[in-house]
């Protein structure tokens, strides 16, 4: 499997040290970039200077920070902390469904204004796809089948209307059968939300059904979704999200 267009995924919670081990495992296996989501308990930035300290080469990302509750000028210093050149800031709207894309329209062009870096939006239904397709560089998606992603790729480029817009999609993914119970519960609890459900509802899929079960044909499964997009985020869904357990993630990916 070619992993230029493979990065790795992980909680913002993760433990610093185990970032910057995970991180370093991950450049010399050929991924992409490594990418942290932003939770209360988890700082995706200060996760990625940890990255960025123990690597020289690899992406580094946001999947996604919620403007709600990080509005965007305060985002600013701590990305200036980071090698910028290898530095994408994926963003999202937050909770609520008031003026989330006033919201996210905003950000972006508070952030463009400030810094120079690619943003990308987290982009779960068309409306939000289309105001990434419209002004940022990227629409992140998440819990798609491929045939889901083909579809949503084409509108992205049909809405991007000849400027360059990146589709990057987020996969939950296991490569053991031990962190297949991990993968269910977690498919569930998104199943839960009322957002995600619509989102369900939409495609006609189950929450299951996006994600990759890599205990077997684990290149097969990747490429059903590298061949859709431009580029994939494995979020790497082990029994216990242990530094061994993610290195042996990584080192399982390198090999199919």
């Amino acid at each position: 499997m070619n992993l230029d267009r493979v990065s790795l995924g992980l909680p913002g919670a993760t433990e610093p040290g185990v970032i910057a081990t995970v991180a370093r495992h991950a450049e010399a296996a050929g991924f992409r970039a490594l990418w942290l989501n932003d939770t209360p308990t988890g700082d995706a930035l200060e996760g990625l200077a940890a990255a960025a300290a123990s690597t020289s080469t690899l992406g580094l990302a946001t999947g996604v920070i919620p403007l709600d509750r990080r509005p965007a000028a305060t985002l600013i210093a701590p990305l200036r902390a980071l090698p910028l050149d290898r530095v994408t800031l994926g963003i999202g709207s937050g909770a609520g469904r008031s003026g989330v894309l006033d919201r996210v329209r905003a950000g972006v062009e508070e952030l463009r204004a400030a810094i120079e870096i690619p943003i990308v939006v987290g982009a779960l239904g068309p409306a939000m796809r289309e105001l990434a397709a419209r002004t940022a560089d990227g629409a992140l998606l998440s819990w798609l089948r491929p045939q889901d992603a083909r579809t949503a790729m084409a509108e992205l480029r049909r809405d991007a209307a000849g400027r360059s817009v990146r589709g990057v999609l987020y996969v939950r993914a296991t490569v053991s059968a031990d962190a297949r119970e991990t993968l269910e519960r977690e498919a569930a609890q998104y199943a839960s939300y009322p957002n995600y459900a619509a989102h369900f509802a939409r495609t006609g899929a189950t929450a299951i059904e996006t994600t990759i079960d890599g205990a077997a044909d684990l290149a097969a499964q990747v490429e059903s979704y590298t061949d859709e997009v431009d580029d994939v985020v494995l979020r790497a869904i082990t029994a216990g999200s242990t530094e061994r357990e993610l290195l042996a993630f990584i080192d399982e990916v390198a090999r199919a």
